[in-house]
């Protein structure tokens, strides 16, 4: 079984930046991929953003890119979601996601594609 707990949401106004993490522990995921995910109240869980646990390659939702930069600490077991330039559509639950296997070219920008997930953690952007 892969634990993985986030942290780090919370209140913040209009273009300024947070920084989610998500902590693993407890399954070997040396061939993991890692998402973000986010549900808005009403809509339905949307793919954010994935990166493979060793080589790093990632892969953003177009409402995101160039805002958010998904990246790992292999060291510390941690999954980090940079947020900057926050806007009002960006509230919403947080999730981290992983799987333990992964092709070679898939980016798994899909919800069902991910096995274990995490608690959810609350990003709220005022305008």
């Amino acid at each position: 079984q892969l634990q993985l707990v986030e942290s780090g949401g919370g209140l913040v106004q209009a273009g300024g930046s947070l920084r989610l993490s998500c902590a693993a522990s407890g399954r070997s995921f040396s061939s993991a991929v890692m998402g973000w995910f986010r549900q808005a109240p009403g809509k339905e869980r949307e793919f954010v953003a994935s990166i493979r646990w060793f080589g790093g390659t990632t892969s953003y939702a177009d409402s995101v890119k160039g805002r958010f930069t998904i990246s790992v600490d292999n060291a510390k077991n941690t999954l980090y979601l940079q947020m900057n330039s926050l806007e009002p559509e960006d509230t919403a639950v947080y999730y981290c996601a992983a799987r333990l296997s992964a092709s070679v070219g898939i980016p798994y920008r899909e919800a069902s594609q991910y096995l274990y997930w995490g608690q959810g953690t609350q990003v709220t952007v005022s305008s």
